[in-house]
């Protein structure tokens, strides 16, 4: 498995109307992280805070400049530390990587599946909570 190389695509897949927070989030939001809260509409995200309307990507997705070293975009996280759990959590198993094609995935974990999950396990420990057994 690859180190994450920030091509933003669990972002881009999970981070709109497919999204869920916890209460306890959007309450934290609400008193700590107001410019967070403001995308907050009836306990969902992510909504325009001038039309309302959902919308399809995170807000807080952004771009990082290219540089010389790297023709790949790369994106960043506006909110890493305040980020929901779901996007802390992810990701969970080698089968959703697939799926999503994270790019983070090689031919090894493929054919080896468990042991590339005991890696992704251990690579995503400081993520997960400790009740957790994914």
């Amino acid at each position: 498995m690859k180190e994450c190389n920030q091509c933003g695509k669990c972002c881009m897949k999970y981070g709109g109307a497919d999204l869920s927070v916890t209460m306890e989030e959007i309450d934290m939001w609400e008193l700590f992280q107001p410019h967070i809260f403001e995308y907050v509409k009836n306990g969902k995200v992510w909504f325009d805070p001038q039309t309302n309307k959902q919308l399809s990507t995170c807000p807080f997705l952004e771009t990082m400049p290219k540089s010389k070293l790297s023709k790949q975009v790369k994106y960043t996280c506006g909110i890493y530390l305040d980020r929901p759990e779901d996007c802390r959590h992810y990701p969970i198993s080698i089968a959703e990587m697939v799926r999503d094609e994270c790019e983070m995935i090689e031919s090894i974990d493929i054919e080896n599946p468990k042991r590339a999950q005991t890696k992704l396990d251990i690579l995503m420990v400081d993520s997960r909570p400790p009740y957790c057994n994914f």
